[in-house]
């Protein structure tokens, strides 16, 4: 309701609205409201704590995610980044709020999967799911049809992190969450991984949350960053990763932010 009236004052009365404007503040205001309206958002989270073995893992943890961005979690070892995904995913205990928008469909890519001794191939691993379309998965992460027919066990990291990836895809869904999406990925084909999802982002307006310790690569392919140590350490814009300051703020001694 709210949100209608300003809409119909910015539209009918702007010189009604002027007259008690001082600096524009009151026009601002009115925009913001407009501009951020809730349904924009694919998740909120609010005070969110965790706590295991009687060991605090988060505390008061806040933020919001856009629909159609990609978020960048960075954090130091142990500051519950791992553990934030499984809650978001409701596999752990919580406290505070996590308020995932009604039409959401969640894709997962773990940070380790040991296949040495699986002696399938990728076409079984990706027909787990009824109605599978492989040849589509494979071909959003640019793997030939064919590449199907290899066992799991042979394949390099980068070529099992991208089928790991098109098997999150087959139910197509509009929020992705990678934990570590390079890890095992020789340095130069990093950014390559990087680069197809932030296609496939563009492409399919796919929400993404990434955990990563890659600072070039937070900086060059997502959009938005959270700083996470067991707390908010920051909230904002992942251009802003560049900045000594900010690094230091992350990795260094915990300052938590408030509610955002």
């Amino acid at each position: 309701m709210v949100i209608a009236i300003a809409f119909l004052l910015l539209k009918t009365k702007p010189n009604l609205i002027n007259k008690f404007a001082h600096l524009n503040l009151i026009r601002k205001w009115l925009r913001s409201l407009i501009m951020e309206s809730s349904s924009d958002y694919i998740l909120k989270v609010s005070n969110l704590s965790v706590e295991l073995q009687n060991q605090t893992i988060l505390e008061h943890v806040n933020f919001k995610v856009k629909r159609g961005i990609a978020l960048a979690i960075v954090g130091p070892n142990g500051a519950g980044k791992t553990v934030l995904f499984r809650t978001l995913l409701n596999l752990i205990p919580h406290t505070g709020n996590i308020e995932w928008a009604s039409d959401v469909k969640i894709g997962y890519v773990p940070q380790n999967i040991n296949v040495k001794d699986v002696p399938i191939s990728v076409k079984e691993f990706l027909t787990y799911k009824s109605g599978s379309n492989i040849e589509a998965a494979l071909a959003a992460v640019k793997l030939e049809k064919d590449f199907q027919n290899k066992t799991l066990r042979v394949l390099s990291g980068g070529q099992l992190r991208r089928v790991l990836i098109a098997g999150a895809l087959i139910d197509n869904p509009n929020v992705l969450l990678f934990d570590e999406p390079t890890v095992g990925v020789d340095v130069g084909g990093e950014e390559s991984i990087f680069f197809t999802l932030n296609e496939l982002k563009q492409r399919r307006n796919i929400t993404m949350l990434l955990i990563t310790h890659d600072i070039h690569l937070v900086k060059e392919y997502t959009d938005e960053l959270l700083g996470l140590n067991k707390c908010t350490t920051f909230f904002g814009d992942s251009q802003q990763i560049a900045e000594p300051s900010l690094q230091q703020r992350i990795y260094g001694e915990t300052v938590c932010l408030g509610e955002t």
